[in-house]
């Protein structure tokens, strides 16, 4: 019998290697992920580096929809996969990067081991994965209880803007 389909919700973002064509790529590798169905992507936000090294460029952000019977860590797999198909190198913490998926949400489950935590442990301090997360979602609520509507209205936007559609020749998240 298969598995029940749960909805899962993975934070995108980039800021090497032309980020445009970056969340592009993942987003259509994530429509090619097995037991899955890509159900939306939100609009895509330029951001400032949150820690991390200085100088770093500034991201480009948005969060995908995902219907999934795959098991958190099948699904945690094919996001790393995807990641490493498009030049991710794991050398610094919070550095930057050609793609960073990240899984906010698994249904609402609440995971916690040495590979994945769920919901993401800094989902509620980051912009730019609750603004696009509303976009999405403007009612979700968490396991915990709170809404992402809630924790949206505690946290500063600042340093956080709307990037028109991803399809210009423009690479950089420009205000």
């Amino acid at each position: 019998m298969p598995a029940p389909a749960v909805t899962a919700y993975i934070g995108i973002g980039s800021n090497l290697a032309h980020p445009r064509q970056q969340v592009q790529r993942a987003v259509e590798a994530l429509k090619a992920i097995p037991a899955s169905r890509l159900l939306a992507v939100s609009p895509w936000y330029g951001s400032h580096p949150v820690g991390g090294p200085a100088g770093q460029p500034d991201y480009l952000n948005g969060v995908a929809c995902l219907q999934t019977r795959l098991a958190p860590l099948a699904l945690l797999d094919a996001l790393q996969a995807i990641e490493q198909q498009q030049g991710r190198v794991r050398h610094t913490r919070w550095g930057a990067r050609t793609l960073d998926l990240d899984l906010l949400l698994y249904g609402n489950d609440i995971i916690d081991s040495e590979r994945l935590s769920v919901p993401h442990p800094r989902l509620a301090e980051r912009a730019f994965v609750l603004v696009p997360l509303a976009d999405l979602a403007p009612t979700l609520q968490l396991p915990n209880g709170c809404s992402v509507a809630s924790l949206l209205g505690q946290t500063a936007t600042t340093g956080l803007w709307p990037v028109a559609g991803c399809h210009s020749d423009n690479d950089t998240p420009q205000r």
